[in-house]
């Protein structure tokens, strides 16, 4: 095992949502540009799209922190939620979540944790389910997918997240509010996501780029909430994809808090990664 410590035809493909069919299927049934202004200019105080975009700067600045995810998918009249709960480094764009499913509809049964190590392009995954043995992860080529692992894992990547921001335009600064006892600035807006792939971090690139061709909306509507060191402390994204005629609604929302905490991350040697067939 590699262990690293730190102080990240418009509408989706069958590829992408087959993933995440998997994480939910048995649930539902049927169913800013790098080399901007620093976070202390004060262009940045006064206006909000250049605020929002320094996030992912920012984040990277700060270096790690913990991470809660939430992401609530709507389908024919279904709705199910699934939660994360973590740590992310932000220099490296790496991480590891305990992503857990909610009950079936019927209440009868429990699903356990999917471990979800994030890297740069790649996705692992383990308790994936669906035939793969339980010692065993899954790798996913995120620049294969075609939403660039904003949705497909169940858990929007926090870099993800932060990245998209750099192409926020019709930014609004709402107002102030307390969130978890921190006093943050509420932005809302959308984010272009052809225009974020072309100034994302080369980290990020690859997905963000392939996310730009696969959902059916150019844009995605935001909300960020950024603290008084510009660093991004909640953003929630309404994705929106057609999937077999079908309209699939997204709402994803990330939780950074707890910043500076160490963050460890060990992926899997080459013999653990599952190379057969997973069903769908």
């Amino acid at each position: 095992m590699v262990v690293q410590r730190y102080g990240r035809p418009h509408g989706l493909g069958s590829g992408a949502f087959a993933v995440t069919a998997v994480l939910v299927g048995s649930l539902v049934g049927t169913v800013a540009v790098t080399g901007c202004a620093a976070p202390d200019d004060p262009k940045s105080a006064t206006d909000p799209a250049l605020a929002v975009r320094n996030a992912a700067d920012v984040l990277a600045r700060a270096g790690t922190s913990k991470a809660s995810t939430s992401m609530e998918m709507a389908a024919g009249g279904t709705r199910v939620t699934i939660r994360g709960e973590g740590g992310y480094d932000f220099r490296r764009r790496t991480g590891r979540l305990q992503v857990l499913l909610p009950r079936d509809p019927a209440g009868a049964s429990e699903h356990r944790p999917i471990t979800e190590l994030l890297t740069p392009g790649a996705l692992y995954m383990k308790n994936r389910g669906a035939g793969v043995p339980a010692d065993k992860w899954v790798r996913v080529d995120t620049t294969t997918l075609d939403d660039g692992n904003l949705v497909t894992g169940g858990a929007t990547d926090p870099a993800a997240a932060a990245e998209l921001l750099r192409g926020a335009r019709e930014v609004t600064y709402v107002g102030e509010v307390e969130l978890a006892g921190v006093k943050v600035s509420h932005y809302r807006g959308v984010a272009d996501i052809a225009h974020a792939a072309r100034v994302a971090s080369p980290q990020m690139r690859g997905a963000l780029a392939a996310a730009a061709k696969g959902f059916a909306e150019d844009t995605v509507p935001f909300d960020a909430y950024l603290d008084g060191e510009g660093r991004l402390r909640k953003v929630r994204h309404q994705f929106s994809f057609s999937n077999q005629g079908r309209t699939v609604a997204v709402a994803s929302t990330t939780l950074l808090y707890g910043f500076g905490i160490p963050v460890e991350v060990a992926l899997p040697d080459r013999r653990d990664i599952y190379d057969g067939k997973i069903k769908a």
